[in-house]
């Protein structure tokens, strides 16, 4: 009997022995493993591109019985930059254009027939699961970089600079983003300044701003449309329409800015381009008999020559995972 008392002693002993080591082992092997951190979900994409187009016409008479000059040169050209960004339900979009063009004629003298820089930056955050609302801000800046001049026959007259006139828009609102192509901003509540910095200009009182001034300010209604298609292969459209009225001085006379470029492609690095820009503005009162009446202006240009896209780039950053990282493990504790 003691025999047997003796035996299931040491049966038990050696059993729970080795649920001990079992249990210090699995331990063990739970607390050194690797460790899988959680992946980054996030991530962020900037996008690229552009475009550069260079037209140059020429012309020469001769005894020409028809008239005209008896030499015309004239080229434009025409810059674009933009740099797009986005992160999750953040969107940044930054846009840049460029106009210049000049023109030299025996009977006329040289004169520029384009001159403009367009900046404008908005960014956006995402309020709904499709991805096509976005509560932005927006601020834009629009003037040009020479002296301007009207003609009357041969006599020219000083009528803008750099930065005279100048316009900067501040702008809080809504825009709706239904795909890649169109894009629709309304604010209800936006600034716009026009600035006036030459001294000649500011002292005759133009483009709305009081004589004397070099800046006013206006609060009103904002609304920019802008859209981009490739309408086929070989024919792309640009278009933006910017649509502002002023809540304490005659709503009822809208601005309007409006840009319109068509590109047809002919070869690799040519084509033919035709460009329409509409501006009204109440207060540029420089038009009519007395010079001293609003007007809708309008400037459209066709022309054929060099054009090169600039490569769109792409810098995205995926979800990444980190690398797995042993656990320490002290026997003693």
């Amino acid at each position: 009997m003691k025999k047997w008392l003796v035996l299931v002693c040491c049966s038990l002993c050696i059993n729970w022995s080795s649920a001990q080591d079992v249990a210090v082992t699995k331990l063990r092997s739970e607390t050194s493993r690797s460790i899988r951190k959680e992946a980054d979900t996030s991530y962020w994409n900037w996008k690229t591109g552009g475009l550069y187009n260079f037209n140059l016409s020429q012309s020469s008479l001769s005894n020409w019985a028809a008239g005209g000059d008896n030499f015309n040169l004239a080229f434009t050209s025409y810059f674009n930059y933009y740099a797009f960004y986005q992160k999750t339900k953040h969107s940044w979009d930054n846009n840049i254009d460029l106009n210049l063009g000049y023109m030299q004629s025996s009977n006329l003298g040289g004169r520029k027939n384009d001159d403009r820089f367009d900046f404008i930056s908005k960014y956006g955050y995402k309020i709904d699961s499709v991805g096509q609302l976005y509560v932005s801000g927006l601020f834009n800046m629009r003037s040009q970089l020479f002296d301007g001049y009207a003609f009357s026959g041969n006599n020219p007259s000083f009528i803008s600079s750099f930065l005279s006139p100048a316009y900067i828009i501040l702008s809080a609102g809504v825009d709706y983003k239904p795909n890649n192509k169109l894009s629709i901003f309304f604010s209800p509540l936006t600034s716009r300044s026009t600035l006036v910095l030459n001294k000649i200009l500011s002292e005759q009182g133009k483009y709305g701003v009081d004589t004397g001034k070099n800046f006013k300010r206006e609060t009103g209604l904002f609304v920019t449309v802008n859209y981009i298609n490739n309408i086929t292969p070989t024919i792309n459209y640009r278009g933006r329409a910017d649509f502002f009225s002023n809540y304490y001085e005659k709503p009822e006379n809208v601005n309007l800015y409006m840009t319109n470029l068509f590109t047809f492609k002919i070869h690799k690095n040519f084509s033919a381009t035709y460009s329409l820009d509409l501006i009204y503005d109440d207060k540029i009162r420089i038009f009519g008999p007395n010079k001293n009446a609003p007007g809708l202006q309008l400037k459209s240009i066709i022309g054929i020559g060099f054009t090169k896209p600039i490569p769109v780039k792409k810098i995205i950053s995926k979800p990444k995972v980190v690398a797995d990282a042993p656990a320490s493990f002290n026997s003693n504790n």
